[in-house]
């Protein structure tokens, strides 16, 4: 599943499908979201909301880590399709991308280096 906007799409993990789609805001989070631009930059976001994220955040505290980091994290008040393809229009709009490091691009994701298998 994918969401376009201007310049950019929104790539949902392969396996997200209506009942993914469904059962995201009662999880609490969705990570694997690709955000590519035309330009072939991509860039992956993990998105948290704040009970999930509170959650997370007690369980590795307990674990002796009293932090929690995810690349490229996003916190949404409800992770849903909508207010993820909003998030991204907004953070486009605002520069947030131009502050990340891209992941590779579609086409090097799917080349095989010389000599490898």
């Amino acid at each position: 599943m994918s969401a376009n906007g201007p310049g950019f799409q929104v790539l949902f993990p392969a396996d997200y499908d209506a009942r993914s789609e469904f059962e995201a805001p009662m999880r609490g989070y969705l990570s694997d979201v690709i955000v590519e631009f035309a330009n072939g930059r991509r860039y992956q976001v993990f998105f948290y909301d704040p009970v999930r994220l509170r959650q997370d955040l007690e369980a590795e505290s307990a674990l002796g880590r009293a932090y929690l980091a995810e690349p490229g994290m996003i916190v949404l008040p409800e992770v849903t399709t909508e207010a993820i393809r909003q998030a991204v229009q907004g953070l486009v709009r605002d520069g947030f991308f131009e502050h990340l490091k891209p992941i590779e691009s579609a086409a090097a994701a799917t080349a095989v280096a010389p000599g490898g298998t």
